[in-house]
């Protein structure tokens, strides 16, 4: 097992110094990825509803370092930790200045950049960045994944998409890893699973939250229905990473049938999940160290490596 923690992109602890301290402390401790999120502009009345909070609120102050920006400045402070978009919002930047930014990250960070992706929520956003249609946000995803795969291929390509068009270009330096990073699909919906068998290297759903709980047996149904897809594309199952995110949200309110909620309770218990999860083949967990404080989040850093991830031994 491969273990990974959100870096926090807002908030007290978003300042330079802290950020460079969480992500060398972790790297330190071995924690394997760092997850940095994705918003560009937040639009003072936001009626869509967040898909992983039980009320649909958005657990933000309207404030974000740009992703992409803040992805560089990890990797300049790093040397082995794996730098994530988790997950990058595909529609909200062109794919070309988008393949290339990736490109430029994967080659300074000598080969450390995953890409995770999904299609968004928040249709005010789309509409302030004037990006593509919102209702048609999945479909324009594919297209950018399939942008992304050509420009990083190293040769002349061209595209002619429903939603974007260019003649022949080069797009160079090509990124170190080859045919490109990692795609990780972002969501466990039918059409996410779908993009995952299709486009993916890896799929990386959250759950184990109130709103969104994907307790063991629902996930391994999902786990299954991916594996089918995944092999009517004529792809390799065994070759997709599985990553599962345990964020904190809603971290008061109770599972709707009064259930421990996974991941949560003594150390033993979230080692005992660590197990269940393994045994699904989840090969990255991700986990919530961020709280108001340096000093409190490196708290929680120290007790997970200590306290849990080295003795679960997986």
């Amino acid at each position: 097992m491969r273990y990974g923690f959100y870096l926090p992109t807002r908030g007290p602890t978003s300042g330079p110094d802290d950020l460079a301290t969480l992500a060398t402390r972790g790297e330190a401790l071995g924690f394997h990825s760092v997850m940095i999120a994705d918003h560009i502009i937040f639009p003072t009345r936001i009626e869509s509803k967040y898909p992983y909070t039980v009320t649909g609120a958005f657990p933000g102050e309207g404030d974000a370092l740009e992703q992409l920006t803040l992805m560089a400045f990890i990797a300049a402070k790093t040397e082995k930790l794996r730098l994530v978009t988790s997950v990058m919002i595909l529609p909200h930047r062109n794919p070309v200045v988008t393949a290339k930014v990736l490109a430029t990250i994967d080659v300074l960070s000598k080969g450390r950049v995953t890409v995770g992706v999904g299609v968004g929520w928040m249709a005010e956003e789309f509409a302030a960045l004037n990006a593509p249609d919102f209702a048609k946000r999945g479909a324009v995803s594919d297209e950018y994944l399939e942008i992304f795969a050509k420009l990083w291929s190293g040769g002349p390509v061209s595209h002619q998409g429903e939603f974007y068009q260019f003649d022949e270009v080069r797009c160079e330096p090509i990124p170190i890893q080859r045919p490109g990073p990692p795609i990780w699909i972002g969501g466990h919906s039918r059409p996410a699973l779908r993009r995952a068998a299709r486009h993916g290297d890896g799929w990386h759903p959250v759950g184990a939250n109130a709103a969104v709980p994907l307790p063991a047996d629902e996930l391994a149904v999902k786990i299954s229905e991916l594996k089918q897809l995944t092999v009517a594309e004529g792809r390799d199952f065994d070759a997709m990473t599985l990553s599962f995110k345990a964020p904190l949200y809603d971290a008061a309110v109770a599972q709707p049938d009064g259930a421990r909620r996974p991941f949560t309770g003594t150390n033993d218990q979230v080692i005992e999940d660590i197990h269940t999860y393994a045994n699904l083949g989840i090969a990255e967990l991700i986990f919530d160290i961020r709280s108001p404080t340096l000093a409190e989040s490196l708290e929680r850093m120290e007790h997970f490596a200590t306290d849990i991830m080295a003795p679960a031994g997986v």
